[in-house]
């Protein structure tokens, strides 16, 4: 049998329905905010990875707009090689450098590598750390580009060096491979095969890898089989 309600009941009853629905309408419009202001959060995040860094006596300029590739982003990614933490891995043919941590994990760096014919590829240590290096091209350097003969007693830190804000220097066999993992300028670079051999990073990447490396860290370069073999192996 139906069961009949009075009018007050029905009342009632319709105000508790509209108050449902309008709950479920703000529950939905303050889900869709929590996304929005989550969304915008990433934003200003995303832009303040790369925005200017007072770095004592140089100020390193922002990165305009994130021109560079989300992929080459500094970022936390999981392990792929499983080399022991503290441990660099350059992955030249895909053009990063991972910096391995505890739980499989691993910091992620968009890198330059080397033209074919400087590239280069084995097993090495970190030997030495520099921050806001003197650059000092090697004479066959210097024989291949001769108005870098100005410099052959080095050239000052600062902005246009070569070696950006930081430099790691690669040792094999206790022997200077003349080989560097560097900052630099030149964001455009990143991702593409564009230095004489050594490693490029934004100067912003250097200087966060600089602070997580010890000295005596190893290094491991994977070689690119798709150009000529490097001239160190």
């Amino acid at each position: 049998m139906i069961k009949q309600i009075n009018r007050r009941q029905f009342l009632a009853l319709g105000t508790s329905a509209a108050a449902t629905s309008v709950l479920a309408a703000c529950g939905a419009s303050g889900s869709a905010e929590l996304r929005a202001a989550s969304f915008r959060d990433q934003q200003r995040a995303d832009l303040m990875r790369y925005a200017a860094i007072d770095d004592g006596e140089f100020t390193i300029p922002a990165i305009p707009g994130n021109r560079i590739e989300r992929q080459y982003w500094r970022q936390v990614v999981d392990d792929p090689f499983g080399e022991v933490p503290g441990t660099i891995v350059i992955d030249t043919p895909n053009r990063f450098l991972y910096l391995t941590m505890p739980d499989n994990k691993a910091m992620r760096y968009g890198i330059g590598v080397g033209k074919a014919g400087f590239e280069w590829s084995g097993r090495a240590t970190v030997q030495m750390k520099r921050r806001w290096p003197t650059w000092t091209p090697p004479r066959e350097m210097i024989e291949r580009v001769p108005e870098l003969e100005k410099w052959a007693k080095g050239q000052p830190p600062g902005l246009d060096n070569p070696l950006g804000a930081r430099a790691l220097y690669i040792f094999m066999n206790g022997r200077d491979t003349l080989y560097r993992i560097h900052g630099s300028p030149e964001w455009w670079s990143i991702g593409s095969a564009a230095s004489s051999g050594c490693i490029r990073l934004v100067n912003h990447d250097i200087v966060d890898l600089y602070g997580r490396v010890t000295k005596g860290a190893p290094i491991v370069v994977i070689p690119d089989n798709r150009v000529t073999p490097g001239a160190v192996a």
